[in-house]
């Protein structure tokens, strides 16, 4: 594939309390990043708004999804999300692609967590971990649906980054309009119909 692994400066700031509300002015200062179809970059029928900032105790990321029907029926703490409509992120503090978590919230508020570590015969997925701290909001807006997160550094990488700290990362959505396709678009575009390319993982810089 040869599009570019991006690069994200991830600034720092005083978020505040979730509130779902992309035009406050700590998240109207940062600019956004458009999420493009994982399998060849092109442009997704309904875009999605990526936002992402930090302060000393969260990574703070905000979700726009333009959606004509958004929907989900899950409710439960790691239901299978992924078979719905979801966003996600993929972190890897680290940064030597040798483990990575991810993190998904639907519509409804529900989020699905875990580990995922390279073995031998791949990658081996550990549904056991919590991110623990973990804060969420989630729902329907008009002309779509929003998520925001707050994702404690204490649970990811042990401790809040410095300026100039770099981790591997990408963030998703799988969007599953009525009667047609479900789409599939990534931050950073893995050239296949899936996410699970740690190789393509882009850049978060913290600045």
């Amino acid at each position: 594939m040869s599009l570019k692994l991006p690069r994200l400066l991830c600034q720092k700031g005083e978020f505040g309390e979730l509130a779902l509300e992309l035009k406050r002015p700590e998240w109207e200062r940062l600019s956004g990043q458009e999420l493009l179809l994982t399998e060849d970059g092109g442009a997704p029928k309904q875009r999605t708004l990526l936002k992402a900032g930090w302060d000393e105790a969260y990574l703070r990321l905000l979700f726009f999804a333009e959606d004509s029907h958004p929907w989900a029926t899950l409710n439960e703490r790691d239901a299978p999300l992924y078979t719905e409509e979801v966003v996600e992120a993929f972190l890897d503090p680290v940064g030597d692609l040798g483990a990575y978590f991810e993190i998904e919230v639907n519509p409804n508020n529900a989020v699905l967590d875990l580990c995922v570590r390279k073995i031998r015969s791949g990658y081996r997925k550990d549904f056991r971990w919590r991110c623990a701290g973990l804060r969420t909001i989630a729902g329907v807006v008009n002309g779509g649906w929003m998520a925001e997160w707050a994702i404690p550094f204490a649970s990811i990488s042990g401790r809040p980054p410095v300026a100039g700290d770099c981790w591997r990362a990408n963030f998703t959505r799988i969007d599953r309009p009525a009667d047609v396709p479900r789409e599939l678009s990534a931050w950073s575009p893995t050239g296949f119909a899936q996410f699970h390319i740690p190789e393509r993982f882009g850049f978060l810089e913290f600045c």
